[in-house]
């Protein structure tokens, strides 16, 4: 970006000014007064201002033009001329946030020396802003399930428009990851990512956070929200928000415009907003801790994020990729995973879904030695169930039951396990266990075994179980 928007109210000054930075490769417009600068502003942010601070016949003096482009441009620095200059005009321009100032007649060295300077500022707060925003959270969406499939598949059909989007889904199961994927694939991707931690905020400084403060001291603070200008906000677990605080955002949703705490000056933003919540909003709706109006307002297209006990068929691929990605960033052993630790991975229990997963992986890396593959020993918690010599140490409710219910118990906890572990495909676990795939139909149906979709996916249940979970929500409703 080289274009420079000239403002002075003489025309010969603000042609040579644009003849020399012509000359120097730049680009130009010029403006003679307050209302054309502010047309030129309003049509496309300049990459820099010169901007003189005494305009006759304006609207609006050089100091008023530049507490806007401050307050709606904060990235377009501003260089401040003027012919009858002081101190005092040039201490309330840098307060006001001007980058330099200088007075007429000036050196032109000297001024191309400034502008040089200037942009280059405006270049690395940029790309420290993009750096900054860079992950923390990585946007990359791993699996190949029905269930992820069908996340991603919802997920892309929202990235293009400008649709407030309600991710809802258990700690952990990567709510934050599909946000990010959203923003990296939308047309604001060039823009910033804030994330809003809802829970980690105090109540009482919220406000403070969101929309930023001005103070006589310490003059404009911007909040999270005129730092996602042009890009997305990602409300994290929304539902923490105080309510005095939630009839606000309502407000900045409608209105797309706030005021600083401490201050009168209207903030114009442009955002997308993505929620996300663990907890039933209707509910809390019910309770009177949510807004039924900034519910509406964010849950235009809500998308369920499964747990990781609905994709269980990519939980290989899930480690393997932390297994990289830890090796990348920290050095930790690239190792690979044995078949019997990946079969054990996905019967496992994983109530903390991904996040869990993750810290799993990194555990074993971390504590294990060489560089062999993963063991089925290294998974923690999962070295009990059978001795040195591969003794089968039975449980206590096994061990106290005839044959024939222990088995059938056995049977019918084994099947289950196998079943999710291949997202409900009948044919892959007959292959597994050996089984014709009609006999494993005939035994699943003697004992009460049945699979349902959710999210997409085949999971695997008890009949009576289904039932009771079908008669609750009857009698909920």
């Amino acid at each position: 970006m080289n274009d420079i928007l000239i403002v002075d109210d003489e025309r010969d000054i603000r042609e040579l000014i644009s003849d020399i930075l012509k000359d120097e490769g730049y680009t130009t417009r010029l403006a003679g007064g307050s209302d054309e600068c502010m047309a030129e502003l309003n049509a496309a942010p300049p990459a820099l201002m010169i901007l003189d601070i005494w305009l006759k016949d304006s609207r609006m003096d050089g100091i008023d033009i530049l507490k806007a482009v401050r307050r709606d441009n904060p990235d377009v620095p501003v260089i401040i001329i003027s012919g009858h200059g002081n101190i005092e005009i040039a201490v309330a321009a840098m307060k006001q946030g001007a980058y330099d100032y200088i007075e007429k007649p000036f050196n032109i060295d000297h001024l191309l020396v400034v502008i040089a300077r200037a942009m280059e500022t405006s270049r690395l707060r940029r790309e420290n802003a993009a750096l900054r925003r860079k992950d923390v959270t990585s946007s990359d969406m791993i699996g190949s399930s029905t269930a992820f499939r069908t996340l991603r598949a919802n997920l892309d059909k929202v990235t293009k428009s400008n649709a407030r989007v309600m991710l809802t889904g258990q700690p952990g199961s990567g709510k934050e990851v599909a946000a990010r994927y959203i923003h990296v694939h939308s047309n604001r991707a060039s823009g910033p990512f804030v994330t809003v931690s809802s829970a980690s905020i105090e109540p009482e400084r919220m406000e403070e956070v969101l929309f930023g403060r001005e103070t006589p001291e310490r003059g404009v603070e911007k909040g999270l929200l005129e730092q996602a200008h042009g890009g997305f906000v990602y409300f994290d677990e929304v539902a923490d928000m105080p309510l005095g605080t939630q009839s606000k955002i309502l407000r900045v949703l409608t209105e797309q415009q706030f005021a600083r705490v401490g201050g009168t000056d209207k903030v114009r933003v442009d955002l997308r907003v993505i929620s996300s919540t663990t907890r039933n909003l209707p509910a809390e709706i019910a309770q009177g801790r949510f807004r039924q109006e900034l519910y509406d307002r964010l849950n235009v297209v809500p998308i369920a994020v499964p747990a990781l006990e609905e994709r269980r068929e990519d939980i290989p691929e899930l480690a393997r990729h932390f297994i990289e990605v830890l090796n990348k960033t920290q050095g930790l052993p690239l190792r690979p995973l044995s078949d019997e630790a990946i079969a054990l991975m996905q019967t496992m229990p994983w109530p903390g879904n991904i996040r869990q997963l993750r810290n799993t992986v990194e555990m074993i890396l971390i504590l294990g030695e060489g560089t062999g593959p993963i063991e089925v020993r290294e998974l923690p918690g999962q070295g009990d169930s059978a001795g040195d010599d591969g003794k089968v140490v039975l449980s206590g409710a096994l061990a106290t039951l005839p044959l024939r219910e222990a088995r059938e118990l056995f049977e019918r906890e084994y099947l289950l396990t196998q079943i999710n572990r291949f997202g409900g495909n009948i044919s892959r676990t007959a292959t597994f266990v050996g089984m014709e795939r009609s006999a494993l139909h005939r035994k699943l149906k003697s004992l009460g075994v049945v699979t349902t979709s959710k999210s997409g996916a085949r999971i695997a249940h008890l009949e009576d179980d289904f039932d009771d979970a079908a008669e609750e929500s009857e009698q909920a409703a």
